[in-house]
């Protein structure tokens, strides 16, 4: 159970603190505290963890400070949806709105090689109009002979060129929980010029130690892929690993699956859960069309695969892409041969935009059917 407390509650008042009283006299009951801090308010959540089938729900609604009462009806007890559960579906970080109801594109080089082809990729964005990007600095590879990221050597470049080409959120892969510090201290020694969205990626989905390490910053934002060998069902619940732990700025990223069915693509594409995902969660759901196609391959009338694959997730309202581009793909030193080229840009963000249209009048068409 979940208790919705009035907005900006004094935690010092009499009503917060007799709450508090009640509540902490529960038998088998555990009580954890959660606030949301938005730009006008803050709002503060008590989550009910134990028994709590006994308790009635108009007699928790009438407890002194509480606005509204949520009855968890599923296991995913803080990001999911449940019934007459109006709580956010939306976070900010660094200026950028993330949702279910919005759309970001994080194009980018999947690894950093130099810092040339940095430059050349965040001044395409910029020239483009676009505040995101991705850079993976600690690239996990399934040889240990491959390339694994120039790491936190290349952090103060990446951000401080971020910051001269007004990029405010960058993507970033970590693998370890000491990649966290390493970021946060390549922040603060070049004046914080940008901000970094974690990313979890489909080998550490159920690496549960770095996903509690994670979880337990809040000055983040992260970004959790699917893995590539398990459920869905399994999927979200390591999403719960990180919200349990006190990060609820989570979105969950399709990257496709990795089964015998998967040629001719790199993997077996899954956009299909976007809609899924969002009925189930408040998350906001990202796709990485590029390590779910992994190549450049075109359709007869000339349209890549990559391109197809990505406007049917925006045409099912996805709110995130995560997109391999570099300035020379054949020098790229991870995954250059799915990757999009700089002129290719403009073309595949007008494609991302006309599949948008699609989806906003699906949407109006559906509001304007008789109920």
């Amino acid at each position: 159970m979940i208790l919705i407390l009035e907005s900006d509650i004094d935690k010092q008042g009499p009503k917060y603190l007799s709450l508090i009283d009640y509540l902490s006299k529960l038998p088998a009951i555990q009580i954890r505290t959660h606030e949301e801090h938005g730009t006008q308010q803050v709002l503060t959540e008590i989550y009910l963890v134990g028994d709590t089938g006994a308790l009635v729900t108009d007699d928790m609604q009438a407890l002194p400070g509480v606005e509204r009462v949520v009855r968890i009806s599923r296991e995913y007890r803080v990001l999911g949806r449940h019934k007459d559960d109006k709580r956010s579906t939306h976070f900010e970080y660094n200026g950028v709105l993330f949702s279910q109801d919005n759309l970001n594109v994080f194009a980018g080089l999947c690894a950093v090689d130099n810092p040339e082809h940095v430059e050349m990729m965040l001044r395409a964005l910029r020239d483009n109009s676009q505040v995101c990007t991705r850079m993976g600095a600690y690239k996990p590879r399934s040889s240990p002979y491959a390339f694994q990221g120039h790491g936190k050597a290349c952090l103060p470049y990446t951000f401080e060129l971020a910051g001269k080409y007004g990029i405010k959120v960058i993507a970033m892969e970590v693998t370890h929980e000491s990649h966290v510090d390493e970021i946060r201290n390549a922040l603060d020694t070049t004046g914080s010029p940008t901000g970094v969205m974690l990313q979890i990626g489909t080998r550490n989905t159920q690496n549960f130690e770095l996903l509690k390490a994670v979880g337990r910053q809040n000055e983040f934002p992260v970004l959790l892929k699917r893995g590539f060998g398990i459920t869905l069902h399994e999927s979200l619940n390591a999403s719960e690993y990180l919200a349990s732990e006190g990060n609820r700025k989570v979105i969950f990223g399709l990257r496709g699956m990795k089964t015998h069915h998967d040629d001719p693509h790199r993997n077996f594409v899954d956009f299909a859960l976007v809609p899924a995902i969002k009925r189930l969660t408040r998350m906001p759901v990202c796709i990485d069309p590029s390590h779910s196609v992994g190549n450049r391959d075109r359709d007869p009338d000339g349209i890549l695969d990559l391109f197809h694959v990505t406007a049917q997730a925006v045409v099912a309202g996805a709110n995130m892409i995560l997109v391999d581009f570099h300035p020379a793909p054949r020098q790229a030193l991870v995954d250059g041969p799915q990757a999009l080229l700089l002129a290719e840009l403009p073309y595949f963000l007008e494609d991302v935009r006309i599949a948008r249209g699609a989806y906003e009048a699906r949407k109006k068409l559906r509001r304007d059917q008789p109920a």
